[in-house]
């Protein structure tokens, strides 16, 4: 489990996250003015780390304002200060959709019983070499070299 550590006058707050990339994205969301670690933490139990991306690379304030404690200020504010730093990362609207498809693929083999490493090793290889796949095709493919 990965954590964050958050201190300020009066506590000591530790927040706890699934992956290293619910994390960067959290840490990310701090930094904007406006978002503290709990609305920060509302947004991600609200949508996932590739429907937030996905919100702030291509501008869609709406979305993000249906996230109780986030008001149409404050959603444009996220898109404008995060926006060219996903980018830098190489975060584009085609890398979010990708990562939304090993995600949704990932979550059905992880149901159906196997393990997490195997699965992010086979589904990274998938990709690599047919990148288009869709989630149909990855799990199909997946099972068979699983």
């Amino acid at each position: 489990m990965l954590t964050h550590l958050q201190i300020s006058e009066d506590a000591h707050t530790l927040f706890g996250f699934v992956d290293e990339e619910e994390r960067r994205l959290f840490k990310l969301l701090i930094t904007v003015s406006g978002i503290g670690c709990n609305t920060a933490r509302m947004m991600l139990s609200s949508m996932t780390v590739a429907e937030i991306e996905q919100c702030i690379v291509s501008e869609n304030a709406q979305k993000l304002k249906g996230i109780k404690g986030i008001g149409e200020k404050t959603a444009l504010r996220v898109i404008l200060e995060l926006k060219s730093k996903l980018r830098k990362e190489g975060i584009t609207p085609s890398t979010v959709s990708h990562l939304k498809i090993k995600d949704e693929a990932t979550a059905a083999l992880l149901t159906l019983g196997f393990a997490k490493n195997a699965i992010d090793k086979t589904l990274d290889n998938l990709l690599k070499t047919s990148p288009s796949a869709n989630v149909e095709d990855l799990i199909r493919n997946a099972l068979k070299a699983l």
